[in-house]
């Protein structure tokens, strides 16, 4: 069974910076792309943020030099980077992984986090 597991979100001042944390554990083949999403309420869940599995990274045009994703091949983790958060970066952010579990056919899946709060707010 595999898992995504985040941390990290919480509150912090306009022109504050969070970082979010993102695993992925149990039985699992081959990891390709992970990435963030995030939805605000009464939005639909938009990328915020991807990296593939070759390091290749792209960006929602309202975080760009302002978030950075990175990822740890070995340890199977991801994380976003957030500077200069503003309010309107306020949503629930989820972690998203197309990977391959192990198993008969090798096929690959989209899985996701639980969703960690970020509120922007003075």
């Amino acid at each position: 069974q595999v898992q995504l597991v985040e941390s990290g979100g919480g509150l912090v001042q306009p022109g504050g910076s969070l970082r979010l944390s993102c695993a992925a554990s149990g039985s699992i083949f081959r990891i390709n792309a992970m990435g963030w999403y995030r939805q605000a309420t009464g939005r639909q869940r938009e990328l915020v943020a991807a990296i593939t599995g070759r390091g290749g990274t792209n960006y929602a045009d309202s975080v760009k030099g302002r978030f950075a994703i990175s990822r740890d091949f070995a340890k199977n983790t991801v994380s976003l980077q957030m500077n200069s958060l503003k309010p309107e970066d306020t949503a629930v952010y989820y972690c998203n992984a197309d990977l391959v579990p192990l198993g008969p056919g090798l096929n690959e899946f989209v899985y996701w986090g639980q969703g960690t709060q970020v509120t922007v707010s003075s």
